[in-house]
């Protein structure tokens, strides 16, 4: 593990190191890639899609932080920072340093446990696209002996995974193109009634928690339908791999639909294995369909989440999978959730 970082100042005794294009914790907003671990004294974070091996570190206390910043990027770089906080040195403006962790072993761990808990918020499993669902119980199982693993970084305190049992899963088809089909199939419409459109769409995923809707762009589907002088907007979305089946009603989601001339609210309510609802709206066009859980979510933002960065997860999840079905003993290898995964998609 080789690079070089950066050594920055934020203000009240807050330091940062990181590499060239690295999210950190005090970017305005985190793309849904951005791996995050909390450790003593600070945050670590990688972005996924970039594949990087060395952190970034935020420090808000460099007096915990010093036992394990000289592991992870290596005695030169530990020594400076305390330096310039001592004011031994002088502090220019963001100094470069070349990496060269003391435990390298470390950092792969510390990279693995940062992805093995992205994968329990972010993981894209979709029963339409063929991503199986990761398992609950091993993820909280490879979690807890990756702690144990970064020790020097993780705070004693700091709460483990807990042994409650997982959600019950509700059944689901053995054919990912049932799903597809129930989705674009709207329910039997009234007699007379006319259909005036029609559409298929993505959402966006930190709007909703995990576990609640397929993560495929063809989990939404709408119908314009005019019936008896009005128009009525239904809404149907394939419920996510695996989902409890009670759902608080606080969690529940919901379709707000854009038209021309207005919006409506349609609150979505499961049936078997979709959410469907609809609403009377004020146009016979639809302009926008998304799907959300009001009150989760920042405000939609096309390059931090949205379809291209959504595509991009969905591909390295589906060639993890498919990595997942042989000897792998790289820094990167699966996670034993991801191996069962695998072992398991001819369920799709």
């Amino acid at each position: 593990m080789s690079g070089t970082v950066r050594i920055g100042q934020a203000g009240d005794g807050i330091w940062s190191v990181v590499p060239e294009g690295t999210p950190t914790v005090l970017d305005a907003a985190a793309a849904i890639d951005t791996m995050v671990l909390e450790v003593v004294g600070g945050h670590l974070t990688w972005s996924l899609l970039a594949g990087q091996m060395i952190p970034a570190a935020v420090i808000d206390d460099l007096e915990l932080a010093h036992d394990w910043l000289w592991a992870v990027y290596g005695e030169r770089i530990a020594v400076a920072i305390a330096d310039f906080d001592s004011g031994d040195s002088e502090f220019t403006d963001a100094p470069e340093f070349p990496v060269a962790p003391a435990a390298p072993d470390l950092v792969a761990a510390a990279r693995r446990l940062g992805f093995a808990y992205w994968a329990t918020r972010w993981w894209p499993a979709s029963t339409i696209d063929g991503i199986t669902a990761l398992d609950d119980r091993l993820l909280d199982q490879e979690i807890t002996a990756l702690r144990a693993q970064c020790e020097l970084l993780i705070d004693d305190d700091e709460p483990a995974p807990d042994d409650e049992p997982a959600p019950a899963a509700i059944e689901v088809s053995s054919r990912a193109e049932d799903y597809a089909l129930a989705a674009g199939g709207a329910a039997a419409r009234p007699t007379g009634a006319l259909s005036l459109g029609r559409g298929t769409v993505g959402w966006d995923w930190r709007r909703c928690p995990p576990g609640l809707i397929d993560a495929s762009e063809r989990a939404v589907s709408w119908e314009s339908i005019r019936n008896s002088g009005s128009t009525t907007v239904r809404v149907t979305a394939v419920a996510a791999p695996q989902l409890g089946s009670a759902t608080p009603a606080h969690l529940r989601p919901h379709a707000f639909i854009t038209t021309p001339v207005g919006t409506a609210e349609a609150e979505l309510n499961l049936i078997g294995d979709l959410w469907t609802g609809a609403a009377t709206t004020p146009s016979d066009s639809v302009s926008a369909v998304d799907v959300y859980v009001p009150g989760l979510g920042p405000t939609p933002d096309p390059e931090l989440g949205g379809p291209e960065m959504r595509r991009r997860i969905r591909e390295l999840a589906a060639a993890r999978l498919r990595r997942a079905t042989g000897a792998d003993d790289s820094v990167d290898a699966p996670l034993l959730a991801e191996i069962a995964a695998a072992a398991s998609d001819s369920d799709f």
